[in-house]
């Protein structure tokens, strides 16, 4: 994966053969990718890699993530379930997913036409880093650590196969990296866990 800002610009996100190549995603929405890059740093967000795509923070929270996949390139918004929506524009990444997350875009254009919208919503969201606002837990879903929480929340094929899972798969997880000393430890242990996830088996399923 790619750890400076403007190669993934440039080049995409290293996570798949497709990588520098005209097939790759990020190349192929780069516009419109860039058009809700200068949004995000124009609301006073900071951006940073994480998981290989450009992440934006504030307050030491994570606020959103842009990214792009074939269909469509989009802005997804960490702590969805604070988010209010008056427009209606938040969409699910998939049916398993918790709470509407992500407004997706099929050109610069209707990132421009939308560039009121995501201003506000850029500010709502910083506004809950600011007052220390946090979702409260869903009832039964078992605490997740936060590095599995930013890795489902930049990976929506992860998140969809996590959700899907049993409380119990999901539960195996939360206890094997509980064990973890530290958050490297826990984000190559995510890593590893990927392919099992998508599976549909738990932490000591083989």
């Amino acid at each position: 994966m790619i750890t400076d800002i403007d190669e993934y610009f440039a080049k995409g996100c290293g996570r798949c053969a497709r990588f520098d190549t005209g097939e790759c995603s990020a190349r192929i929405w780069q516009d419109g990718l860039r058009a809700l890059r200068a949004l995000c740093l124009g609301a006073g967000l900071t951006e940073t890699v994480k998981w290989g795509h450009p992440c934006y923070t504030h307050a030491g929270r994570n606020i959103a993530l842009i990214g792009a996949l074939r269909g469509d390139f989009r802005l997804s918004f960490f702590n969805a379930a604070l988010m209010r929506d008056p427009e209606g524009v938040l969409q699910r990444q998939g049916p398993n997913t918790p709470h509407p997350d992500v407004m997706r875009f099929a050109s610069r254009a209707e990132v421009q036409a939308r560039a009121a919208t995501i201003r506000a919503y850029l500010a709502e969201a910083m506004g809950y880093a600011e007052a220390g606002i946090k979702a409260a837990k869903a009832t039964g879903a078992p605490d997740l650590p936060q590095e599995l929480i930013e890795a489902l929340d930049a990976d929506p094929e992860l998140a969809e196969a996590f959700h899907a899972l049993t409380p119990g798969r999901q539960r195996s997880y939360v206890v094997n990296l509980s064990t973890a000393k530290t958050a490297e430890t826990r984000h190559r242990r995510i890593a590893g866990f990927r392919g099992q996830i998508l599976a549909g088996k738990g932490a000591t399923e083989r």
